[in-house]
């Protein structure tokens, strides 16, 4: 196994060995159109992050078989073969690890589960899965990293092949995030069928993408105070390949770099309006397009000008750094490295789950309180009946605070319906795998525990994903019976494992004088039984007299 694909080294641990030490990193997208990487150098000091090298291949993933949906056989087999080079020159600038996401075209292909396994058993390789919301906000992060927002909040745009993320931010927080689906590639594999395009065709589809980008460009519009005036930025290979045209047809030139860079409206229009006009073969003779580009500037151009014109914007600034970029910032972010202005997007798990607990109206004060007993027991434990690290010990948290969310649809089957409120409740700072496992504990902590044939336990493909769930699903429902009564009857809880024996020993102490805690003790017995049964233990409770 190479530095690069040891997923399971600590990388915390790996910075606090030796704080001075520089780490170099991978980050690869896997999108619909291309797959990016970039190789960087953090300096843990500096909190900042040097892009070394850089890595670029158009495979197409997003041409799905028409009647599946499914990604072809020779789509998987270019985008091994791009990610095979892509570790390797991670390889060759030793990085320590490589960081990748799937978007668009995986999360919506049937077969999108199965390539990305493929993709670990050939190469080694974990690849997230991660939303469309999720990727806005990492593309929020790349361009944060990359150019100064000043006063202004932000409209940042990026067109993907599969999808377009609008996001408005400032220099603190994102206010709005966003992803449709109104991709160049799918755009014009779905709504193109003449070369040139026909006028026809050219008036559906403009409709087509003001219809699609009409809901989140009404919120944007409602995200701006009264008077505010916002900027435009731009970032992914169709707005950067427009503005390399533009710029070399004056006598300027390219510009370097291409952040900062500006392009007006008028003159992105009548550049579309040229290239609608043109053969595929005549667009190959444009300067500034490269043969794959060519393909699929024309519906990528319409969604640009589209979305400036429906948000009113007369020009448009270029960032280089876009998702590949916010993968490192997100790292770093985790790993305590960034402070302010980036201070607000470190809490952004906390955030949104807290976000999403007021939502569904959820008892807080309660929830916390059993947080704090499932973490207290997680924390007392390790080492001695799990070895999880502090990922899973997030994971559990959430979970802990949001398992009671499903009463607000009813109480009965509650541990359900808190199962899919979670699943689909855009919690940012997350992948799809964690929500997934999130999900899952809050679905686990009453009545049934994980069976094989539960269809929300079977999208858990990964062993290990559902071991953590057999286990810290056994322990919610242990923190949860420590507060049954939901008054905190219970202060705090020490536990004593004797290994020899196989026994745990909980010793509760009282909040309040001569509260027996009664029930509680009575819960714990009720629900000790899966939780034994998990671990191996027998489990004694008793109350500190």
């Amino acid at each position: 196994m190479t530095k690069a694909v040891a997923a399971s080294q600590n990388w915390t641990g790996l910075l606090q060995a030796n704080s001075s030490d520089k780490v170099i990193l991978g980050a690869i997208d896997i999108g619909t159109n291309s797959i990016h990487m970039v190789i960087v150098e953090i300096d843990p000091q500096l909190a900042t992050f040097t892009i070394v090298a850089k890595e670029k291949d158009t495979v197409r993933l997003g041409e799905r078989d028409r009647k599946t949906g499914k990604l072809t056989p020779e789509a998987i087999s270019r985008a091994l073969e791009a990610l095979q080079r892509c570790q390797a020159l991670a390889v060759s600038f030793n990085a320590q690890h490589i960081f990748a996401v799937a978007t668009s075209a995986v999360r919506e292909a049937p077969n999108g589960g199965e390539f990305l396994k493929q993709v670990d058993n050939e190469l080694g390789l974990q690849v997230n899965l991660i939303s469309g919301q999720e990727e806005a906000r990492r593309i929020y992060l790349g361009v944060l990293s990359g150019m100064e927002f000043g006063q202004n909040p932000y409209i940042i745009i990026d067109i993907g092949g599969g999808s377009t993320e609008l996001v408005l931010a400032d220099r603190q927080e994102e206010r709005f995030l966003s992803s449709t689906k109104v991709g160049a590639v799918r755009l014009m594999r779905e709504f193109v069928s003449e070369d040139p395009i026909s006028e026809a065709e050219l008036v559906y589809l403009r409709a087509y993408v003001r219809g699609m980008l009409e809901r989140p460009v009404e919120n944007i519009r409602n995200g701006l105070a009264e008077n505010e005036q916002a900027k435009m930025v731009g970032t992914s290979g169709t707005i950067q390949a427009l503005a390399i045209v533009l710029a070399r047809e004056t006598e300027e030139g390219e510009p370097n770099p291409l952040t900062g860079y500006q392009v007006s409206l008028s003159a992105l229009e009548e550049l579309t309006e040229r290239l609608a006009k043109m053969s595929y073969e005549e667009r190959l003779q444009v300067s500034g397009l490269s043969e794959k580009r060519a393909e699929i500037i024309v519906p990528g151009a319409i969604v640009l000008v589209e979305a400036m014109k429906m948000l009113e914007m007369e020009a448009i600034a270029l960032c280089e750094r876009a998702l590949r970029e916010g993968i490192i910032v997100d790292w770093m972010l985790k790993q305590g490295l960034i402070g302010s202005p980036f201070r607000y997007q470190s809490e952004v798990r906390d955030r949104h789950v807290r976000k999403l607990a007021h939502k569904y109206q959820v008892d807080l004060e309660y929830s916390e309180r059993t947080a704090n007993f499932a973490l207290s027991l997680f924390d007392q434990l390790q080492g001695k009946l799990h070895f999880w690290g502090e990922s899973e010990r997030d994971l559990l948290w959430a979970a802990a605070i949001l398992h009671n969310s499903g009463i607000y649809i009813s109480h009965a089957a509650h541990h359900k319906h808190s199962y899919y409120l979670i699943r689909n409740g855009e919690l940012l700072g997350y992948t799809e795998t964690e929500l997934e496992i999130i999900a899952n504990l809050a679905r686990y902590h009453r009545k049934s525990t994980p069976k094989k044939k539960h269809e929300n336990y079977q999208n858990l493909t990964d062993k290990r994903d559902r071991q953590i769930v057999n286990q810290l699903s056994a322990l919610l429902r242990v923190a949860i019976a420590l507060d049954r009564r939901q008054i905190g009857a219970v202060a705090k809880v020490e536990c004593q494992y004797y290994g020899d024996r196989q026994r745990l020993e909980l010793c509760l102490s009282p909040a309040f004088v001569g509260d027996d805690c009664e029930l509680e003790l009575w819960s714990l017995d009720y629900k000790k039984e899966v939780f034994e049964e998990e671990f191996g233990v027998k489990v004694v409770a008793f109350l500190d007299r």
